[in-house]
């Protein structure tokens, strides 16, 4: 990217109350902090706002309704969704994929159609379709990547078929930063009469995201990896698709009409958030966005592109690290050290108060494509700057020293 960052002056730092001066958090990938003005709104609204939604008739739980659902159209907005009944709220990516599986899956895949997958998927976007696959007798297919571990689309194009139902895919790789061209992968998909599902966790917090410009059927993300809280995330689909999927859970809310002769089901989104739902952790979503929309999505993946890069280069400076994924990484920085396991590395890192992941980032089958058991992570968020990248390199530094 052209345009010079600052770093000093982009870091917002002060906006984390749970980053102390001198700790240096570098796990961003596996959870953002959260800023003041999501910790504000998650105290007003269990505090001075609280009240349930959706069934009350006093003024504060019709109060709440609104800004639940507030918090909906915020997120359509954010999406580029046509409106925002095709928002299911959900408590995660991991929920939304299972969602999609269990209902639209159960209802359009059956003996002798395939699936296609891509080699570095997290867990979540692989087990579900597993499960599905041992209900239904479908096959998965697996794309490679390329060299330098991006999803080889030149490849999944020759192995499409109009067998193919759905393609699942990772718009970015939560342990190589890779970025797909999702626009291209969602033409190609429908080029065959399938289904695209795209997973954005890794991608929302740093990279503008339009449904309708990419042009896919579902688009899935986690809030707490958006600077927003846990236990809160999305599923957005195309109305058409979710009006016809079936409900996968019972219960309050989700239902027209309920007697022991049959029941009937809401329209969508209602029909898939049965029970009580994450009030809090919606407006805690809506003021993420907010937070996120503020800053600028384009001056979010500059500023951690430019931490990329200078991770990168100092790193790369070390004969025993070995560096994983491309050279412009979306916020992530994948290694491994010659002889040290990277829970070591993690470990001693935490001493020099850095703070890492270290393991299969649950991409075990990427693992194994990398010929390693695992890998140590560094990822970047809006708070970090130079001394976290300096501190970093220390640590690496320490490391090697202490391992010889």
């Amino acid at each position: 990217m052209s345009e010079v960052i600052d770093i000093a002056e982009v870091s917002r730092r002060a906006d984390f109350p749970a980053i102390p001066a001198g700790w240096h958090y570098l796990d961003t990938a596996a959870t953002a902090q959260k800023p003041q003005a999501v910790i504000a709104a998650i105290a007003q609204a269990y505090g001075r706002d609280y009240a349930t939604v959706h069934r009350g008739v006093y003024r504060r739980s019709a109060d709440m309704t609104i800004a639940y659902e507030a918090a909906r159209q915020r997120v359509a907005r954010f999406l580029g969704a046509r409106t925002a009944d095709e928002i299911v709220f959900v408590r995660g990516a991991t929920e939304a994929i299972n969602l999609v599986a269990q209902t639209w899956g159960i209802a359009n895949l059956e003996p002798g159609d395939r699936i296609l997958l891509s080699q570095l998927e997290h867990h979540s976007n692989i087990v579900p379709w597993q499960l599905i696959q041992d209900r239904t007798g479908i096959a998965i297919d697996v794309c490679p990547l390329t060299a330098d571990g991006r999803i080889d689309l030149d490849a999944m194009q020759a192995m499409l078929t109009e067998r193919h139902k759905l393609v699942a895919l990772a718009h970015v790789s939560n342990v190589l930063g890779s970025m797909l061209d999702a626009k291209r992968a969602a033409e190609m998909a429908h080029r065959v009469g399938a289904r695209i599902l795209i997973d954005g966790c890794q991608a929302v917090p740093r990279i503008a995201v339009d449904v309708a410009d990419i042009g896919c059927d579902f688009y899935v993300f986690s809030g707490h990896k958006l600077y927003g809280p846990t236990g809160i995330g999305v599923l957005w689909a195309k109305g058409e698709l979710l009006d016809a999927m079936p409900p996968w859970q019972g219960g309050g809310s989700m239902i027209d009409k309920v007697s022991f002769a049959g029941t009937t089901w809401a329209p969508a989104p209602q029909r898939f958030e049965a029970g009580t739902p994450n009030i809090v952790g919606a407006l805690g979503l809506h003021a993420a966005i907010d937070y996120v929309d503020a800053i600028g999505l384009a001056f979010i993946h500059a500023h951690e592109m430019a931490l990329v890069t200078k991770a990168r280069a100092a790193l790369s400076a070390i004969n025993s690290v070995r560096l994983f994924g491309p050279e412009d990484s979306a916020g992530i920085v994948s290694f491994a050290i010659e002889g040290v396991h990277p829970h070591d590395i993690g470990t001693i890192l935490d001493e020099e108060d850095v703070a890492i992941r270290a393991g299969h980032h649950c991409a075990q089958p990427l693992m194994e494509h990398l010929d390693v058991p695992a890998t140590a992570r560094a990822s970047f968020g809006i708070y970090n700057d130079d001394d976290d990248v300096a501190a970093l390199a220390r640590g690496i530094e320490r490391v090697t020293r202490i391992f010889g």
